[in-house]
Order: C-alpha cells, then sequence, then structure tokens
C-alpha cells in the first residue's frame, strides 16, 4: 500500500495522517500515520470529529504506523478524547516507541487508556 502523498493540499509530499476509520462490532477505529503534527493536526482533529460524530461507546486510535507526535497533535488527541459522552472509551493502540515517549514525557499516559494492539483495546470492557 503506498500512503505516499505527493501533493496533499501543498503538504510537500508527507504521508496521509489518517489512514482510515472503520467500524467494528460498534467500534470505531482511526488509524493514523506518519509524522503528526501542526501541518496535518486540522486533518486528525476532522477525523475524529467525525468519528465521535456517532457518539461511539469505543473510538480507538490505532497509532502503529505513527512515527512523531508533538504537542499540537497530543492536544488534538486530547480535544478528541473529549468529544466522547464516556471519556474511557477513547483508547490509544499500538504507540511506537517515540509514541509511547511523548505520551509519558507529557504524563498523558496517566490519562489515555493505551494498549499494546487495536485488538486488546476492543477487547477490554469500557
Amino acid at each position: 500500500m503506498n500512503r505516499f502523498v505527493t501533493d496533499a493540499g501543498g503538504k510537500g509530499g508527507r504521508e496521509q495522517a489518517v489512514l482510515g476509520v472503520e467500524k467494528r462490532d460498534g467500534a470505531t477505529v482511526v488509524s493514523l500515520a506518519g509524522e503528526l503534527d501542526l501541518y496535518n493536526a486540522e486533518d486528525v482533529r476532522a477525523a475524529l470529529v467525525e468519528a465521535c460524530a456517532d457518539n461511539p461507546e469505543v473510538l480507538v486510535l490505532d497509532l502503529a504506523e505513527v512515527t512523531f507526535i508533538d504537542s499540537t497533535a497530543l492536544g488534538v488527541l486530547i480535544e478528541g478524547r473529549s468529544r466522547l459522552a464516556d471519556r474511557s472509551g477513547f483508547r490509544l493502540a499500538a504507540p511506537g516507541l517515540e509514541t509511547r515517549r511523548a505520551l509519558e514525557v507529557s504524563g498523558l499516559d496517566q490519562h489515555f487508556s493505551v494498549f499494546d494492539t487495536v485488538a486488546d483495546a476492543l477487547e477490554t470492557g469500557a
């Protein structure tokens, strides 16, 4: 699968931040990729707003393909979580080393439910 974008709204050949949104057994999984930062935070925000519109019981962000996340993107995750009626349903899955480190340094790993895999995030009860 080629995720390299040559002219995504003038973003200069960067990967798409949002790979897709998928519904699975009442849950919504948003797959993110590449560098999540100021330049694509609006794309991530739009995907989360749309995913939260149906008020899913569980919203999982698949971070397996994310290589970097900055404070702007972390803020978008906080905003996304606040859009759910039951915030415990907002789950982060499969963060890589750099993403996990950003969550730990910011202290957000204490506020988000973080799982090793998407399957783990989906299987865990609210």
